[in-house]
């Protein structure tokens, strides 16, 4: 129950409508349990008297029990069941926010398969616990003590002995539990690499698709899946194993109570109305007995879900923000952006993708960086927007070190174009004006008409209302590249990352934009990566990174005539561009 714990300040949140819940059930189960009261006055006034003509009083009573009985349980799903439901939206809610803070790190060891999993295999895991697991644990108690209250007034050492195999029925419940916490857990886990597979087929279709893996991922899917399903029948084969044996037990209490209680009731000691009282009570008692064991497995299934949520919510993300408003934070205003002996590396495990950056970029400058694959570049900008922390050195932005800068205002200053673009499902214009509130619809066509999509929008069903599939699958490369250039120039950013944000676009098309870039930009910071030579050419400096370090430095004339990298990058690319003129 270590886990479950953590529910309590939910549970808190929605105190009076459970505390109204407790009180309703009380009030069924008096109502549930003066029903074999009754029958058993019935039963000894008609002996005693040999008058039948009561018994419609007596019958009309019990329906009037059974009835208010029934109206309390409704009443008590009203109260119970929903604040399950509400408190499983609540920690929903607080789970995504969760997930969203986290850094980049933290998806890079959790797959998205996996999250999801927790967000809806373990959370209604907890919901069941928090609606049927408490709503039935309080008609167990309110039940079991009611009846046994009646039971001992009519003969306490009958009671008693009826309640002998309640020991054993404990210590049965106490072992499956313990075997249902283990088995939910490895079915949970299970489920998560069930839908991690499933996502990632879904996801990367074209791929599957396209290298004719249909077959395979088929095959992988269905081995998972028996996993999957043999971990579940093994569960319940355990949860299977507590219901006959909670049954045979009860039948027990029954046989004893007929046998010692028939020899009272020749004795004198008991009334027939007592003994039927007694049988009925065994019959009442049977279901939250029989519950108990079921509770016992809501509980543990959900202790074991609680515990993989309970991962999640205290990881805490290596990226600490500066937005505590309790928190001094200086003066910001983005200026140069200042790269002291920085180096990084992902894990200390990992080889320094970055080694000894020292580079100032200055506020209106036009940045270019280039070198070859896996040389560094993407990681140096994604320092900038604090994706990851430096290992080593500093890195300041206007003379203010970046982790001091609250990351809402830093990241709400740079304008970022990855070279993996991404696009929601949702209008064409939303996708644009993603990072404000407010949809502008005539800012939507200024920047549209920056990044040349506009040529294409007009030729769109619902032209910027257009619905997009996912990740944007209804355009091409190119749109898609020019969409998310579009996105951030929408809020006007003082610092605009372009990160190989024209390989998808022809030269062309790249030149009018850069064209219409450089007057939009003006007084800005633009930092430009790309492989091509002919996109860097009018930037204000290069640099070039091999191996994470800098390795040349300069204007794209002073570069070509160095004879180093960059050199021979533009003469493979010019005979390149000769060749496919041939």
């Amino acid at each position: 129950m270590t886990y479950l714990r953590r529910l309590v300040p939910y549970l808190r949140k929605y105190k009076i409508r459970l505390y109204a819940g407790f009180l309703v059930i009380a009030i069924s189960a008096v109502f549930t349990n003066l029903i074999p009261f009754v029958i058993s006055k019935a039963i000894d006034n008609a002996k005693l008297t040999g008058d039948v003509s009561s018994l419609g009083d007596y019958a009309i009573l019990t329906v009037i029990f059974a009835i208010l009985s029934g109206f309390c349980l409704y009443l008590t799903r009203q109260f119970i069941i929903v604040v399950s439901r509400e408190i499983e939206n609540d920690l929903r809610n607080d789970f995504f926010s969760h997930i969203l803070i986290q850094d980049q790190q933290y998806f890079h060891s959790h797959p998205t398969g996996e999250i999801m999993a927790l967000a809806t295999n373990d959370i209604s895991s907890v919901r069941n616990f928090l609606g049927p697991g408490i709503m039935y644990s309080s008609e167990t108690f309110f039940n079991f003590i009611l009846a046994i209250s009646v039971m001992a007034s009519f003969n306490p050492e009958l009671t008693l002995i009826s309640l002998l195999p309640i020991p054993l029925i404990s210590y049965v419940v106490y072992r499956i539990g313990r075997s249902v916490n283990k088995r939910s857990e490895s079915v949970q886990g299970q489920f998560s690499v069930l839908t991690t597979r499933v996502q990632e087929n879904l996801a990367g279709i074209k791929i599957v698709k396209s290298y004719v893996r249909e077959a395979e991922e088929i095959k992988t899917f269905r081995r998972l899946s028996l996993d999957y399903m043999k971990k579940n029948l093994l569960l319940a084969r355990v949860q299977s194993f507590s219901y006959p044996m909670m049954f045979m037990l009860i039948g027990m209490s029954v046989i004893i109570v007929i046998y010692i209680g028939g020899l009272k009731v020749m004795d004198g000691q008991l009334t027939i109305g007592q003994l039927t009282a007694f049988i009925i009570y065994l019959g009442l008692l049977s279901w939250p007995i029989i519950a108990l064991g079921w509770i016992v497995n809501l509980t543990q299934r959900a202790e074991a879900s609680m515990k993989r949520l309970c991962n999640v919510f205290d990881s805490r993300p290596a990226i600490t923000v500066a937005d505590d408003s309790r928190a001094k934070v200086p003066d910001f205003a983005v200026s140069d952006i200042e790269f002291r002996n920085v180096s990084f590396r992902y894990s200390p495990e990992f080889p320094y993708v970055i080694r000894n950056i020292n580079l100032i970029i200055k506020s209106g400058e036009i940045l270019g960086i280039t070198g070859h694959t896996g040389s560094g570049k993407s990681t140096l900008v994604n320092l900038i927007l604090r994706l990851y922390d430096v290992t080593e050195g500093d890195l300041l932005i206007g003379g203010c070190d970046i982790k001091k800068i609250p990351l809402g205002k830093l990241r709400s200053s740079v304008g970022y174009v990855t070279q993996d673009t991404f696009l929601f499902s949702d209008l064409l214009e939303n996708n644009i004006a993603y990072a404000s509130p407010d949809v502008n619809e005539s800012r939507i066509r200024y920047v549209s008409e920056i990044a040349q999509l506009y040529k294409d929008v007009k030729n769109f069903p619902g032209h910027f209302k257009t619905l997009l599939g996912e990740r944007g699958i209804n355009l091409s490369g190119g749109q898609k590249q020019r969409t998310s250039l579009a996105r951030a120039l929408y809020t006007d950013p003082e610092i605009l990352i372009l990160d190989d944000a024209f390989s998808a676009v022809d030269t062309y098309t790249e030149e009018e934009i850069l064209k219409r870039l450089s007057g939009v930009m003006k007084n800005k910071t633009v930092i430009l990566i790309s492989h091509r030579v002919s996109t860097l050419k009018n930037c204000d400096r290069i640099i070039v990174l091999q191996k994470g370090s800098i390795c040349e430095e300069g204007t794209h004339d002073y570069l070509v005539n160095s004879d180093g990298l960059y050199a021979e990058i533009y003469q493979k690319q010019l005979i390149e561009e000769e060749l496919k003129e041939l």
